[in-house]
């Protein structure tokens, strides 16, 4: 799990020092970049490449996020007050989900690509991360059945909020999530009360979209 080379942990640690550069200050969030090996959530043509600050190709046209974008969102969402459940929209490689699942009690995930979505259940099992539920379905409509959530991630970018995330948080939860088409902009979305959220405009991004329907 450690790797050698270019994934060993001096690697690693190297990325940690760039995220700190970089502004990221949560000391557990830096701590699961630096134990997660995130060499195993790529194919093995790209493991060399596993702990630059860059987004990677995992095939089906998405990414694996960039180690900077991963732990920022991370960072927004177990600020002030640590989450016990968190829903995260888009499980991808399963990287992400990994982060979360070293952080927080419970993680839920969903994801439209089921063969994603197998691949990312191998690896967090490998991991011996028994504390995250998979779903595969379509992350608009988030997963009402396991509602409310202290938390909701999302690894990829709707044209605007989906009305059924906003209504799966509780009172007090936040929701991480890049919005829009040709402009993204990563949003922190509080739910102050039964019908207001406070939205804040964190920084300019680049995600792959929100889709519709399975595959």
């Amino acid at each position: 799990m450690n790797g050698i080379g270019m994934t060993s942990q001096r690697t690693r640690q190297r990325l940690v020092n760039r995220l700190i550069d970089s502004g990221i200050k949560n000391l557990e969030v830096l701590d699961a970049i630096r134990e997660i090996p995130r060499h195993l959530f790529v194919d093995e043509a790209l493991a060399t490449r596993a702990y630059e600050d860059t987004a990677l190709p995992i095939g089906f046209q998405q990414t694996l996020s960039q180690p900077y974008i991963v732990a920022r969102m991370t960072e927004l969402l177990i600020r002030d007050a640590k989450p016990h459940k968190v829903l995260e929209i888009g499980t991808g490689s399963g990287y992400q989900t990994a982060i979360l699942a070293r952080l927080v009690p419970h993680v839920y995930t969903t994801e439209r690509i089921a063969q994603l979505q197998n691949k990312a259940k191998e690896r967090l099992r490998a991991l011996s991360m028994m504390n995250v539920r998979f779903q595969h379905s379509d992350g608009n409509y988030g997963w009402a059945r396991e509602a409310p959530f202290d938390a909701i991630i999302s690894t990829a970018a709707p044209e605007v909020v989906p009305k059924n995330l906003l209504e799966q948080l509780k009172v007090g939860g936040r929701l991480v999530i890049p919005v829009g088409v040709e402009k993204q902009q990563l949003q922190l979305i509080t739910r102050t009360s039964e019908d207001d959220y406070d939205v804040k405009v964190i920084e300019d991004v680049m995600f792959v979209p929100l889709k519709s329907g399975l595959a």
